[in-house]
């Protein structure tokens, strides 16, 4: 920018002040730098740079240099300059400081208008069609189909957190500006995209494992509307919570792969008297239900091969074939048969779902 660019508003007074500052050699008061810093906050809400604004005030400093008087007889030329010039550079940091305070203050109010933004959408507490205008300025139509991807770590995580940066940067060089919204929100990393986008979210899962050291990535399946967002969120919450629970150690839960819970524990009531008759009776032996309901666990998980559940829980065959034997006699029912495995399992799956038998029914 050169002085002919640099608009008059921004400049105002200042030659005066150089051209007193020549005369009496004083520096320059309150009222003056006052006067520049707002100026500065000014030129900040302007299209211009703070790097051309600086160069225009230096090439108006030299034009203003060109026009001062000859040095008065008495008085030393140098000590003229060095006044003028510790003038120029008061008048110019104090401009600079105005203008980076009213962006740290633009930037501190769009980082609170997203985070608004971001908590009205996945907690669904704003009017739907204002929603919709708003997500507009943040790269989302929620006219359209959204699925959510939620992924926990070690550690939470905020906008400013090292793993969130990276992760940012990886989404935004690989997929730039595609209707991906990516934030965190109760120490978690969300990512929200277009329910087609299965490559974004597949991305973002990975990355998110892989940045967390091993942390759980949970998607929820596609809904429409910005409702459809909330939806898909809470769905992708409860994955988390359901593998925590059920200590399902993939990376990533999909919430289509897990329907089947929401069915069992649809009627809880129903679910408490299933554990309560087919897992109660293991109360009666010694240590409690616990080690026999591991033993159950790792049967089932390891697809009611006894060799691999007795590895799993670091125990001989013999050993682990008692167990199964001590299950039978506790609770009329045969792991082995059919029929009653599948008792016996779902009794299981709701054991660990409503946390049995740590948390009484």
């Amino acid at each position: 920018m050169t002085q002919r660019e640099l608009p008059e508003e921004y400049v105002t007074g200042y030659a005066d002040i150089l051209l007193d500052v020549s005369a009496t050699g004083r520096r320059l008061t309150r009222a003056e730098l006052d006067s520049r810093r707002a100026l500065g906050e000014h030129a900040a809400q302007s299209t211009h740079g703070l790097r051309g604004l600086v160069v225009g005030h230096l090439a108006a400093t030299r034009a203003i240099w060109s026009a001062l008087p000859p040095t008065p007889a008495g008085r030393d030329a140098r000590a003229v300059a060095d006044s003028v010039l510790a003038a120029a550079e008061q008048a110019v940091d104090a401009f600079a400081e105005g203008y980076e305070r009213a962006q740290r203050l633009a930037v501190r109010q769009a980082e609170a208008a997203r985070r608004e933004f971001i908590d009205d959408l996945l907690h669904g507490r704003s009017d739907l069609g204002r929603m919709s205008e708003r997500a507009e300025r943040f790269g989302l139509r929620l006219a359209h189909t959204h699925a959510v991807a939620v992924a926990g770590g070690p550690e939470p995580y905020d906008d400013m957190h090292p793993v969130t940066r990276r992760l940012d940067t990886a989404l935004t060089t690989r997929f730039g500006d595609h209707q991906i919204l990516f934030t965190t929100k109760a120490g978690r990393l969300i990512c929200v995209a277009p329910g087609d986008a299965d490559d974004v979210l597949n991305f973002f899962a990975k990355r998110a494992h892989d940045a967390t050291g091993g942390g759980q990535v949970a998607i929820g399946r596609p809904h429409p509307g910005a409702g459809g967002v909330v939806h898909s969120y809470e769905e992708a919450l409860g994955a988390l919570e359901l593998g925590a629970k059920m200590a399902l150690d993939a990376p990533v839960l999909r919430t289509a792969d897990l329907l089947v819970f929401p069915v069992l524990t649809r009627d809880r009531q129903a679910m408490a008297d299933l554990v309560r008759s087919a897992l109660g009776p293991l109360r009666q032996a010694r240590g409690g239900a616990q080690p026999l309901l591991e033993t159950l666990v790792a049967y089932f998980d390891s697809g009611c091969v006894a060799a691999e559940a007795a590895r799993r829980l670091s125990l001989s065959v013999r050993a682990f074939t008692y167990r199964l034997e001590r299950i039978h006699q506790y609770t009329g029912a045969d792991p082995s048969d059919p029929l009653h495995r599948y008792t016996l399992q779902t009794a299981v799956i709701g054991a660990r779902l409503l946390d049995w038998p740590t948390r009484p029914l």
